[in-house]
């Protein structure tokens, strides 16, 4: 495991338990309890987590978003995976909507060689990558540009949302739980995320397996809205079998 993957692991442990210990950590990442220390020492220094003696506890509330940087960086062959698998899914001559996020950007990148598609995205980094694309129409809902996201969010983002019906939205989440269901770091993305469910036929989360049992701020949806969730094979079999029993079809790649 990259030490980017193992501390994004740590961080994972802190949002579902609160604390953790460098004993444990070492043990459970099969690293020396000096690699460990670095890594709660680093995650200290981004305001991540707070030290304790002999390990650590949660540092940063339920609204804290890592920069789109940071996540980029994070959990990356998952996320390809994932997107791969997510277009797939895309016929030529289907209208999605493709929402914000390190994932929905990798599945963008995979969409040429569809042809006549109708792509409606509040991304400017997903608007750019697919502006060259042939057999392309783009749109983008206007609003007011969120510095470092790089997402347009506001009232008129929401409105152009409701102004489509598409065929498929491809999702990216903050966090996915069983009882609080899909919530976001930002109230302002939660509000366009919760338009443009209402302008989708069939509703596709793209979450890496860190998403799991993990709540933020902001209430999207709950998870009886789903249609599809494609995350990546480290998420926990019994989790799976939960969101099943929903009659969510879960795509594990």
């Amino acid at each position: 495991m990259l030490s980017d993957e193992r501390r994004q692991a740590i961080l994972h442990l802190l949002d579902t338990r609160g604390n953790v210990t460098v004993a444990e950590l070492g043990a459970q990442f099969e690293v020396s309890e000096m690699t460990i220390r670095r890594d709660l020492d680093e995650l200290e220094r981004q305001g991540l987590l707070r030290r304790v003696h002999g390990g650590a506890v949660r540092g940063r509330g339920r609204s804290y978003e890592p920069a789109f940087l940071i996540r980029s960086g994070m959990r990356q062959a998952e996320k390809e995976r994932i997107a791969a698998a997510a277009a797939d899914l895309v016929q030529s001559g289907d209208s999605i909507a493709l929402d914000v996020g390190t994932t929905t950007l990798e599945v963008a990148r995979r969409l040429k060689g569809k042809r006549d598609l109708t792509v409606i995205t509040p991304s400017l980094r997903i608007a750019n990558q697919l502006a060259e694309m042939q057999d392309l129409r783009l749109i983008l809902p206007g609003g007011l540009l969120r510095p470092g996201e790089l997402s347009l969010v506001g009232a008129l983002a929401e409105e152009t949302f409701r102004q489509f019906y598409v065929d498929k939205l491809f999702m990216g989440i903050g966090g996915i739980d069983l009882e609080a269901g899909l919530t976001e770091f930002n109230l302002e993305d939660a509000l366009v995320k919760k338009a443009m469910l209402r302008a989708a036929k069939e509703i596709i989360v793209v979450a890496d397996a860190s998403k799991f049992g993990v709540v933020t701020f902001s209430v999207v949806a709950p998870l009886q809205v789903v249609n599809r969730i494609i995350t990546d094979n480290s998420i926990s079999p019994a989790y799976v079998e939960r969101l099943r029993e929903r009659n969510i079809e879960v795509i594990v790649v």
